[in-house]
């Protein structure tokens, strides 16, 4: 591949042949900002996919979104948990569904889902700590789940660039991050590249942004609140992939992050506890077979 036209995107470009976001997931997308569009609507479009419906409702009863059981049918799904989140959730499916059997030298989908869905359970419980109402509509489930989305596409159509970034992100002394170092070899990063996956697939804003400024909240400008709850989570994933409380072995956590997260560090150690505890149940209900 001619370096000189990576742009993040070329990349998404050539992969969309393979990973185009199914028929259904676009359908729930634009049925929910639909305003003729009925809850029951968007239920019976979910509900045409049978492996979809079943998934999803193992989720919606899970620990992890608090229901323990409670949730029967797609519509009482979104009822209980709203339409938005109801729908995130299954473009988040659809989206782990799309890339399986999209094989790379890089990196197991074992291993990646592992961190994404580590991320995701962090965010929900950051989210729900807040307790302002806030988070349940903009899914920082499903945030957490895509954030690292360009990251498969740069190893599938990129796999020799991204692996000397891999490489130079290990060796480097000053601790630099894995995204730096892809920014110096290719002029961008996964953060790029995921977010102009996500504007093709339509995601919307909210979880646009939340893959582009993960690693730099700073920078949000419509959602910085969903972003900052992404950037915080990212880290929690990392400490509790690796076993570890001491939050000098993650990424570094922007102050203005934890500030509009309201989280301190006793909190932070809280939100870790508890995302250890459930994401094992969680991994095993996103990627099952």
């Amino acid at each position: 591949m001619n370096t000189v036209k990576l742009t993040p995107q070329g990349l998404v470009g050539h992969i969309q042949d393979l990973v185009t976001l199914p028929e259904v997931a676009l359908r729930i997308a634009g049925m929910v900002d639909d305003p003729t569009a009925s809850a029951a609507d968007i239920g019976r479009e979910i509900s045409n996919d049978a492996a979809l419906t079943a998934r999803l409702l193992r989720i919606a009863n899970s620990p992890a979104l608090g229901q323990h059981g409670k949730i029967a049918t797609i519509t009482r799904a979104i009822t209980v948990l709203g339409v938005r989140q109801v729908r995130d959730l299954a473009v988040g499916l659809t989206a782990i569904r799309t890339f399986d059997g999209i094989a790379n030298e890089l990196v197991t989908m074992e291993s990646f889902w592992r961190h994404s869905v580590l991320c995701a359970v962090a965010a929900g419980q950051i989210a729900a700590r807040r307790g302002d109402g806030r988070g349940a509509g903009d899914t920082p489930f499903v945030a957490g789940l895509l954030h690292d989305i360009g990251q498969l596409v740069l190893f599938n159509e990129a796999p020799e660039l991204a692996r000397q970034a891999l490489l130079m992100s290990v060796d480097a002394v000053d601790d630099r991050g894995l995204y730096l170092c892809e920014r110096e070899i290719m002029g961008f990063d996964h953060a790029a590249v995921g977010v102009a996956l996500a504007r093709n697939w339509g995601l919307p804003r909210s979880l646009q942004e939340c893959i582009e400024f993960h690693h730099e909240p700073d920078l949000a400008q419509e959602y910085p609140l969903e972003v900052a709850t992404i950037h915080i989570a990212n880290s929690v994933a990392v400490l509790a992939e690796i076993g570890s409380s001491d939050p000098g072995d993650a990424p570094a956590i922007s102050p203005a992050a934890l500030c509009a997260a309201k989280l301190d560090s006793a909190a932070l150690t809280q939100v870790l506890l508890q995302t250890r505890e459930s994401a094992a149940e969680m991994l095993s209900l996103l990627v099952a077979a």
